[in-house]
């Protein structure tokens, strides 16, 4: 395949099958023949750039019944809270304007006066929220185009923020632009997202599907945003999703990095998270847990025990369907989410029951699929006498 940003070619090494959209959740009586494509990850060594080889149109994945709402997590809603407290401290003055990529219900925007921040979010059924809870939010995708039929002014904003949406738009070119156009002469690009290294170590590969068309580096990072005039001068781990990495980026080419930054990019030489060869240990690593979880999960059946899900996340999909996991194996997945509740999971077609029925199931094993809501979820349900795993361990 031919990489989306320089276009030059790049190897294809892993190939998970037929995937359905990961938040395609179906009614129960859906009669249209439902979508699937080839979920392929490719691998741009020039960039160090880890890639989907396609992906549906982010108009499929992205529209009017998209079910993520960011403040479903009270974590969530804590960490957005402390990141606009310590970005404005940081970052801001006291009339800074801010632009929010991809900001969902108006999470992190909260915490910011509405005359000085603005969100592009290109679901309906989030942006709505977002609109009821009094947050400046344009329903359109963050794009060039988009720029001009709305007027947005140029070199304007302050800051342009992001959290866990740079890895969903497949023109990082046109991203990039765009935001070189709004982002004011000595503004900050700051954005977080699922991060490599993290997949990396704990072989979390249901990070991997339609909506993250890159998993980012922080070589990767620097070398893209290099080539359009921006350096990246800091970077930091979180442990939002499972392991992101935070970004902070100014423009120029010659600007001072921190020294955490160094350490991190040492870091990422060390476990070949830059290379290819760093995509092929990862590859023997996927196979393996595929083939440890279905071993545990025979096992659990042979003693004649039933199997629930908890959580009916966009990454149980690629693992309920690259593991062939489907309603004969578990019965149903409990979740929070009106907008699942009643319908059926992507592709292996599994039942999503309201949350408030687990506390009365009589389940002994439980298959998190929401592992990094981890701590939460289990101070919620610590009650239950009940084997929790997943497939990380």
């Amino acid at each position: 395949m031919k990489c989306r940003i320089d276009k030059k070619s790049c190897k294809v090494f892993l190939n998970f099958g037929k995937m359905p959209i990961a938040n395609g959740f179906l009614r129960k009586d859906f009669k249209k023949k439902e979508y699937f494509f080839n979920l392929e990850v490719a691998f741009n060594e020039r960039l160090s750039l880890f890639q989907l080889s396609r992906n549906p149109s982010p108009q499929k994945m992205f529209n009017k019944h998209y079910p993520f709402y960011t403040s479903s997590s009270k974590n969530m809603i804590k960490h957005f809270k402390n990141t606009a407290k310590w970005i404005k401290k940081k970052y801001l003055k006291k009339k800074s304007n801010v632009l929010e990529i991809g900001s969902n219900d108006g999470t992190f925007l909260k915490n910011f006066k509405k005359e000085f921040s603005l969100g592009f979010e290109p679901s309906k059924s989030v942006h709505l929220i977002a609109k009821k809870r009094k947050v400046n939010s344009f329903n359109f995708f963050f794009n060039k185009k988009n720029l001009k039929l709305l007027n947005i002014k140029h070199k304007f904003y302050d800051l342009v923020y992001g959290a866990n949406v740079f890895c969903h738009i497949p023109n990082q070119v046109d991203l990039i632009k765009t935001i070189d156009k709004v982002l004011s002469k000595n503004g900050t690009i700051i954005f977080e997202e699922p991060y490599l290294g993290s997949m990396y170590k704990k072989i979390s590969y249901d990070q991997i599907y339609d909506e993250h068309i890159y998993m980012f580096s922080i070589a990767s990072i620097e070398k893209i945003y290099k080539l359009f005039g921006f350096t990246l001068i800091d970077a930091a781990p979180l442990k939002t999703h499972g392991g992101s990495m935070r970004y902070i980026l100014k423009r120029g080419n010659v600007l001072k990095k921190s020294k955490r930054l160094k350490n991190l990019i040492n870091i990422e030489k060390k476990y070949k998270v830059n290379s290819f060869k760093g995509c092929l240990m990862f590859k023997r690593k996927v196979e393996l847990s595929k083939n440890k979880l279905l071993k545990k999960i025979k096992h659990i059946i042979s003693k004649k025990e039933r199997i629930c899900g908890y959580g009916a996340t966009s990454k149980s999909t690629t693992i309920l369907n690259y593991c062939n996991i489907d309603n004969k194996i578990i019965d149903c997945i409990f979740d929070t989410t009106k907008d699942k509740i009643g319908k059926l999971s992507p592709g292996m077609h599994i039942p999503i029951e309201d949350y408030k029925k687990f506390k009365n199931s009589t389940y002994k094993y439980v298959f998190l699929f929401a592992w990094n809501h981890r701590k939460e979820i289990l101070k919620k349900e610590k009650n239950k006498n009940i084997k929790w795993f997943t497939h990380l361990n």
